[in-house]
């Protein structure tokens, strides 16, 4: 059986997209590792992945010669606080600037040795401090007693899906590409459909060369009667 190994950075939800791959191609074996911590990028150039879903600044697409970068969609930066902090008594969307007092957490400073991003939300519960980062995140690791708010003028982010450009499973990464662009299975830029559609293409031409090399004989005309002399 083929394999494909998915990598995708925390905060991403790939199920309704592995599920429907794996519908549609059940003979594709799909290996799925959510990466807490590092870049998603490396696992690509080290083949410990074939196809990764990475986090990256809105402008700052790390596509270059040896891999392509499909932005999908933009997160949205909150700031997570205490229950009861000032933060939640103010609106559901916050500036930076007013966030400016507060004492942040540099989610740098948690990696998953020490606890990772939960770690720090523990911290952030506590009420000393506060941390911005994508919403996806602060609801993946929503606590009762944390609170989050919209900053909108914050740093936005993006999730991309990434593949190297020359790889030997081009034909199954395709597939899966297709399948999280939202392409039905019938779609004709599908490689496997536009397989099919060339396929049927040489059968009809083979049969139609074929068929206009028959050679037949003419009928003989039969010979014509002499009219009776009156």
């Amino acid at each position: 059986m083929h394999k494909l190994r998915v990598t995708y950075v925390a905060g991403v939800v790939p199920g309704k997209w592995i599920d429907r791959f794996t519908e549609r191609y059940p003979q594709i074996e799909l290996s799925v590792q959510r990466l807490d911590e590092g870049d998603p990028l490396a696992a690509l150039a080290s083949d410990d992945a074939d196809v990764v879903f990475v986090r990256f600044a809105t402008g700052e697409n790390p596509r270059d010669d040896t891999r392509h970068v499909i932005p999908l969609y933009a997160e949205t930066e909150v700031v997570c606080a205490a229950k009861d902090h000032d933060i939640e008594y103010l609106d559901q969307s916050v500036s930076a600037a007013e966030l400016a007092e507060f004492e942040h957490l540099d989610l740098a400073d948690y990696p998953v040795a020490v606890g990772g991003v939960a770690m720090a939300m523990e911290v952030v519960s506590s009420g000393g401090f506060v941390a911005r980062m994508p919403m996806s995140l602060a609801r993946l690791h929503a606590r009762k007693d944390v609170i989050y708010r919209e900053v909108h003028d914050g740093e936005p982010t993006q999730i991309g899906v990434a593949w190297l450009k020359d790889t030997e499973k081009s034909e199954m990464i395709d597939e899966f590409i297709g399948v999280v662009r939202g392409r039905s299975a019938n779609s004709s830029r599908q490689g496997s459909v536009r397989a099919k559609q060339q396929q049927g293409s040489a059968k009809t031409k083979r049969a139609t060369q074929t068929g206009s090399g028959k050679s037949g004989k003419a009928k003989p005309q039969g010979k014509a009667k002499p009219r009776k002399r009156r």
